[in-house]
C-alpha cells in the first residue's frame, strides 16, 4: 500500500534514462508511486521497468515523446498522477509546461512558472541579478547586426556571444578578434534560432579560462530559502562539464560564504521555491560573476548530496507538496569529499562527437563511498535520438585525496563493451597533475588537447575500433570455415583503452 506526501500520491517522471531511474527511486523510497513514459527506443529501459506503471509514447522523436507536453499530461490524467516530476532537461525548465501542469490540476516539481520565464532569458537574468546587487560579467544586450561592431567595442576583446535562451552550450562564440566578429554573430544567431526558436544573442566580456562554481539553493513555499554551498564544474568540453566535485579546492571559507549569501539573497529577491543552482565564473583574483540560474535539478546534484548528507529529490517533492525544508541554513555543514564523472557514449578523440551502439557486456565499479547513478544493462541500445549521458559515477572520501583515490579506482573497474565511450579519457584526466593538485581551471580539457596523445597513438586507436567494429558485425553468426569464435569485449575494450593512452 502506498503513502502520500501532502496531497500527492502518485508522480509522474517526465523524463528517461538515469535521471528517471533517480527520481523513481527518489519516488518510492517516500513511498509513493512512480509512473514513466517510454518512446519506442525505450522499450525495456530501467526506467520503465522500475516504475509501478509505463505510458508509451509513440515514436522517437524529443518533440513527439519526451517533449510532447500535451501527450504526458494525458499519461498524466489516464494514469492518475498527481504531480509531475520533470527530472533534468527536456521540459525541466519549460515555463509553458510548468503553468500546463497547474492548469491541468497536478503539482509540477519544480519552480514557479514566473520564476523558469525570469530567469530561463538570459538577458533577462541579468537584469534581475544586477537589480538583486548581483556582480555582474560587463556585457550588453540588444544586439543586432547593424549594433554589432559598435557593441563589441564597448564591451571589449575577447568577449562572447551567447543566446539569451541557450543552454548546454548551443548558441556560444568566442571572439578575439573584431575580424572574427560578423561570422561568429551569425554562427551563434543561427544555432541559437535552430536549438531554442529565439535568435536573441548578447555580448559578455570574455573571462579567460575562470573556474566555473555554482551554488545550490533550495527554497520552499513558507519563505526559508537555504544554500547547499558549492561545486566545482570547470571539467568542461565545449562549454558543458564532465566533471564535478564538491567542496571546491579553489573556493575559500571567505568566498564560500559571500557567495552562499549571494545565491540566497538573490534566491529571496525572486521568490525562489524548489531546488535550483546559481551559476558563477570566478576569476584567478577570486572575484565571482554571476552566469546564469538553472531552474531544475542539475546533472551534477549526487555531490551536493554525498557532502550534505541530503536528498534533493525528496526535498523536491515535499516542497511541492506544500511542505516546509527540512533542515536550516545552521543544518548544513560540507562532510568529506565528493566528485562525479559523467560517463557517456562520446568519442573523446573526436571531438566528443555522440556515439551509437549496443552494450554488450558490464563491469561495474563497487565499494565504500561508490555511488553509480545509471540506467545502463546488457543488451541497452545506444541511439542518436537522445543526450550521450549513460550515468553519473560518483565517490565520496573523507578528504579530497581518498575521493580522488576512489574516483581512479572506479574508472579503472567500469567497462562498457562494445561501446565507444570516454571512461579512459576521463580516467586521464583524474590522474593528471593539473587536477590531482586542485589548480585547474575551465582551460583544462582544452589544454590536454593541445598537449594531447600522438598521432600514431590515435592512428592506432582507430584502426583497433575498425577490427572491433567488424568483430562486432560478425557477433551472432555461427562458426563458418574460419572457425572464428566471438570475441571476449573486455580484451576487445583493454586493447583499445590501452592504444587510447587509458
Amino acid at each position: 500500500m502506498r503513502g502520500a506526501v501532502g496531497g500527492i500520491k502518485k508522480v509522474l517522471v517526465a523524463n528517461r534514462g538515469e535521471i528517471a531511474v533517480r527520481v523513481i527511486r527518489a519516488i518510492h523510497e517516500m513511498g509513493l508511486a512512480a509512473v514513466s513514459v517510454w518512446s519506442d527506443a525505450d522499450r525495456g529501459a530501467l526506467h520503465v521497468r522500475y516504475a509501478d506503471e509505463a505510458f508509451h509514447l509513440p515514436g522517437n522523436e524529443p518533440s513527439k515523446t519526451y517533449l510532447n507536453q500535451s501527450l504526458l499530461l494525458i499519461a498524466a490524467k489516464a494514469t492518475g498522477a498527481d504531480a509531475i516530476h520533470p527530472g533534468s532537461g527536456f521540459l525541466s525548465e519549460n515555463a509553458a509546461f510548468a503553468r500546463a501542469v497547474a492548469a491541468a490540476g497536478l503539482t509540477f516539481i519544480g519552480p514557479s512558472p514566473e520564476v523558469i520565464t525570469a530567469m530561463g532569458d538570459k538577458i533577462r537574468a541579468r537584469e534581475t541579478m544586477s537589480r538583486a546587487g548581483v556582480p555582474l560579467v560587463p556585457g550588453k544586450s540588444g544586439i543586432t547586426r547593424e549594433n554589432l561592431v559598435e557593441s563589441a567595442r564597448e564591451v571589449g576583446y575577447p568577449l562572447m556571444l551567447k543566446a539569451s535562451a541557450g543552454g548546454g552550450g548551443k548558441g556560444i562564440r568566442i571572439v578575439r578578434a573584431e575580424a572574427e566578429l560578423l561570422p561568429a554573430y551569425e554562427r551563434a544567431e543561427g544555432e541559437a534560432r535552430t536549438a531554442f526558436g529565439d535568435g536573441t544573442v548578447y555580448i559578455e566580456r570574455y573571462v579567460e579560462n575562470p573556474h566555473h562554481i555554482e551554488i545550490q539553493i533550495f527554497g520552499d513555499t513558507h519563505g526559508n530559502v537555504v544554500h547547499l554551498f558549492e561545486r566545482e564544474c570547470s571539467v568542461q568540453r565545449r562549454h558543458q562539464k564532465v566533471l564535478e566535485e564538491s567542496p571546491s579546492p579553489f573556493v575559500t571559507p571567505a568566498l564560500r560564504e559571500r557567495m552562499g549569501a549571494t545565491a540566497v539573497q538573490a534566491a529571496r529577491a525572486i521568490g525562489y521555491t524548489g531546488a535550483g543552482t546559481f551559476e558563477f565564473l570566478v576569476d584567478a583574483q577570486r572575484e565571482f560573476y554571476f552566469l546564469e540560474v538553472n531552474t531544475r535539478l542539475q546533472v551534477e546534484h549526487p555531490v551536493t548530496e554525498l557532502v550534505c548528507g541530503v536528498d534533493l529529490v525528496r526535498e523536491q517533492i515535499r516542497v511541492a507538496a506544500g511542505l516546509p525544508l527540512s533542515f536550516r541554513q545552521e543544518d548544513l555543514a560540507q562532510r568529506g569529499h565528493a566528485i562525479e564523472a559523467r560517463i557517456c557514449a562520446e568519442d573523446p578523440d573526436n571531438g566528443f562527437l555522440p556515439c551509437i551502439g549496443r552494450v554488450d557486456a558490464l563491469a561495474l565499479p563497487g565499494g565504500p563511498g561508490v555511488r553509480l547513478d545509471s540506467a545502463l544493462f546488457a543488451g541497452l541500445e545506444i541511439t542518436l535520438w537522445y543526450d550521450s549521458l549513460l550515468a553519473k559515477l560518483i565517490v565520496h572520501g573523507r578528504d579530497r585525496d581518498e575521493a580522488l583515490t576512489r574516483m581512479k579506482q572506479a574508472l579503472a573497474e567500469m567497462k562498457i563493451a562494445d561501446l565507444r565511450t570516454n571512461i579512459a579519457f576521463l580516467g586521464r584526466v583524474v590522474r593528471g597533475e593539473e587536477f590531482a593538485s586542485g589548480t585547474y581551471d575551465t582551460g583544462l580539457i582544452g589544454r590536454m588537447q593541445a598537449n594531447g596523445v600522438p598521432e600514431d597513438v590515435l592512428l592506432a586507436a582507430a584502426m583497433v575500433a575498425v577490427a572491433v567494429s567488424a568483430e562486432t558485425a560478425r557477433r551472432g553468426r555461427p562458426q563458418g570455415a574460419q572457425g572464428l569464435a566471438s570475441p571476449d569485449p573486455w580484451k576487445l575494450e583493454g586493447r583499445r583503452n590501452a592504444m587510447r593512452g587509458g
